[in-house]
């Protein structure tokens, strides 16, 4: 049985890479974009930390989690 939702999250960084913080408005404006476009979001407060690897390097980011669940449609997964 296929559902006729899907969920979307994505992680918003906290700091830019230089380490400075991204605007809280910056952040809200995002979320305020998928409700928008797709009628209701969640947003979670709680970080998230993250861990990449480039060029040998292990960086780290704090991010916030944006959830948005929407009709499972090709439009919606293109």
């Amino acid at each position: 049985m296929s559902s006729s939702l899907r969920r979307f999250e994505v992680l918003l960084p906290l700091r830019f890479n230089d380490g400075r913080d991204v605007p809280p408005d910056w952040i809200a404006e995002a979320v305020l974009e998928v409700v928008d476009r797709f009628g209701a979001a969640s947003y979670e407060t709680q970080n998230v930390e993250g861990h990449w690897r480039h060029e040998g390097v292990t960086n780290r980011d704090d991010l916030v989690r944006l959830v948005v669940d929407v009709a499972n449609t090709d439009e919606n997964r293109a």
